[in-house]
């Protein structure tokens, strides 16, 4: 619950935000009320934090914005300021879809490393070398999907991962073989194909 690293990263560069749950016991200072369930408040960094990041002052202002899912109550605490350009409403919903990222992690371990925890590699140069391996080959999948949910008009993580990344890894293995000018009529039948792997739509009450 670092405020230090959580200012240094938003003052980094443009566009730049983070969003946390709200700890048990924290106090803040109101600055003012947007409405019943949104309100700027500051936070007040310790001596501590601001001795190991020396860029941080002593106060910093965030949004806390309250939700209430499941009859459940919930707390934000965000960067995002500008009330015009992030609503409330779509940041609570961004902030229930955060475990998302866990997904991501998941399908690179199980589908991608077929769930081997341990790398080929065992030099670090190497290894770095494999991890960014992994990263653009995650990513070249996920532009497919991408571009097959868009065809379908869902989200892109409304398709299987596991079955579009096989689909997928055949369509590579089988390029050689293909001629350069049928090449895009090939991937537009990969992208019909990975259409048909759609997911049942997702639980909200979870």
């Amino acid at each position: 619950y670092s405020l230090g690293l959580l200012h240094r990263w938003h003052q980094a560069g443009t566009e730049r935000h983070w969003m946390i749950p709200v700890r048990k016991g924290l106090t803040v200072d109101t600055i003012k009320k947007i409405s019943k369930n949104d309100q700027l408040v500051r936070l007040k960094t310790s001596p501590q934090a601001r001795k190991k990041f020396t860029d941080l002052p002593e106060f910093i202002e965030a949004r806390l914005l309250t939700y209430t899912h499941n009859n459940k109550q919930y707390q934000i605490l965000t960067s995002m300021l500008d009330v015009m350009r992030y609503p409330s409403k779509e940041i609570a919903d961004l902030y229930m879809h955060r475990w998302e990222i866990e997904i991501g992690y998941r399908e690179i371990k199980q589908t991608m490393l077929h769930s081997n925890y341990i790398l080929r590699s065992k030099r670090p140069d190497m290894i770095r070398q494999e991890l960014w391996g992994l990263l653009i080959a995650y990513n070249i999948i996920r532009i497919a999907m991408r571009e097959a949910a868009e065809l379908l008009e869902v989200w892109p993580n409304q398709l299987s991962f596991s079955h579009c990344s096989r689909h997928i890894n055949v369509f590579l293995l089988t390029i050689p073989l293909t001629s350069p000018g049928n090449l895009p009529k090939h991937y537009e039948h990969l992208l019909e194909t990975l259409t048909l792997f759609q997911l049942p739509t997702r639980r909200h009450e979870r």
